[in-house]
């Protein structure tokens, strides 16, 4: 038994070694051949993005139908680009996720580029400027910044794993980070992805082990500038209080929100029906994008919600599985982070839909019409089936070897230097 067992990385315990403990190849020198990815992963991804189809096409026809004569054109659409996340997640699940550390710095240097360019070359929609737009290729950068930003922390955390204690080294260079993320992003403005991004990189020095004292310190000040930026912005000021007030302004900013959850209530328990709802007649502004939920309360009722909501979970547990079954740290990290986007971007989405958090502007997932965002979301997929595919039981085992080797290089280091003081001494 390995005599590292049941030891913790960061704030993580991780699961104690076994008797039958062997040592374990080096993560370069083990091929991810022969072994099984994560179906069960797969298979809760393969339903939401199903249901997001119908969905989409149940929220979109009558009025694509209406203003284009085509009602199955957002449809078209969207399987389109459900076809390229496909292939996507297939090049995540072939590409073996040790090269990504190479990509850290180029994915996050080339993302903070794009963010500053669709400042200035960003196509402007709904009074906001989030889309580049080439060669009739329409993207959003503040999607791939989702990933870039967790590679760059596993790869970091991975690095500093010993020091991420420190603040000079653990949370310093991921604040400077974070505030040109956040900067760039509230120029947009999308203050939903900053409050994203923000808890990501607080949550992954959390499991890194930086202090509570530190983060909870960094929520605290966080909390402060985010209440600053809404106070300063009208448009951020009227959603929140169009949230806190619902029937202030029932016509106006309350509108969305109070709509949804209108059409939530009037599916009941089992839903009016699968096409049978009246959100989509334009009650629900672009129902098929933020506010999908809204379409599946209605046509589904709280049972079709409750299974998303379940999917979603199960979606979560599989990716944690994967990270603390990973064989090593930067998987670990790299399963931990992109789980964690998921879960967030969910669990806020369905929040606004049900007026329980005021309006971000998120959407839901692998459900909600949008390119960037879907292919996106799957080649994550993609990422983590291939670490599961690389995850070993005696994981705990490597490390403990590492450590041991890490303690004998100290040791020695040590024994040098008292021989070269003893023979400067004499």
């Amino acid at each position: 038994m390995s005599a590292h067992a049941g030891k913790s990385i960061g704030h993580l315990e991780l699961p104690d070694a076994t008797e039958d403990d062997e040592v374990v190849l080096p993560g370069s020198q083990l091929p991810a051949e022969g072994r099984s990815f994560d179906a069960v992963l797969l298979a809760v991804v393969i339903a939401l993005v199903g249901l997001g189809l119908v969905m989409v096409y149940s929220a979109s026809a009558i009025q694509n139908q209406w203003h284009f004569g085509d009602g199955e054109r957002l449809l078209t659409r969207q399987a389109s680009h459900v076809v390229v996340g496909l292939c996507a997640m297939l090049i995540g699940l072939r590409v073996d996720y040790r090269w990504y550390r190479r990509m850290a710095y180029p994915m996050m240097i080339g993302t903070l580029l794009l963010l500053v360019a669709v400042l200035f070359i960003g196509t402007k929609l709904n009074n906001a400027t989030r889309w580049i737009s080439i060669a009739g290729i329409t993207f959003q950068p503040s999607e791939i910044l989702k990933l870039a930003l967790v590679v760059y922390m596993a790869y970091s955390l991975e690095k500093k794993r010993h020091k991420v204690a420190k603040f000079s080294i653990g949370i310093i260079p991921h604040l400077m980070v974070l505030g040109v993320v956040a900067f760039l992003l509230i120029r947009q403005p999308d203050f939903g992805t900053t409050v994203i991004c923000s808890t990501l990189i607080l949550g992954m020095l959390f499991v890194a082990g930086a202090r509570l004292m530190y983060i909870g310190t960094i929520v605290l000040f966080g909390v402060a500038l985010g209440a600053l930026a809404v106070v300063t912005s009208p448009y951020r000021l009227d959603r929140v209080m169009g949230w806190l007030e619902p029937n202030a302004d029932p016509l106006g900013i309350s509108y969305q929100v109070n709509q949804s959850v209108m059409a939530i209530g009037s599916g009941g328990l089992f839903g009016k029906g699968l096409g049978a709802g009246q959100a989509k007649l334009g009650y629900v502004p672009e129902l098929w994008n933020d506010f999908i939920g809204a379409a599946i309360g209605e046509e589904l009722g709280l049972v079709g919600l409750a299974v998303v909501c379940g999917l979603f979970i199960v979606l979560v547990w599989r990716g944690l599985k994967i990270a603390f079954g990973a064989r090593e740290m930067f998987g670990m990290y790299l399963a931990f982070g992109i789980t964690l986007v998921f879960g967030l971007q969910a669990s806020v989405n369905l929040g606004v839909v049900t007026g329980l958090l005021p309006n971000t502007g998120l959407t839901l997932p692998f459900i909600s019409n949008g390119g960037t965002a879907t292919a996106l979301a799957l080649f994550c997929v993609g990422v983590l089936l291939n670490i599961s595919m690389a995850r070993e039981d005696t994981w705990e085992a490597e490390r403990g070897e590492r450590e041991d080797d890490a303690y004998t290089d100290r040791v020695e280091r040590k024994r040098v230097r008292y021989l070269r003081r003893k023979a400067g001494g004499s």
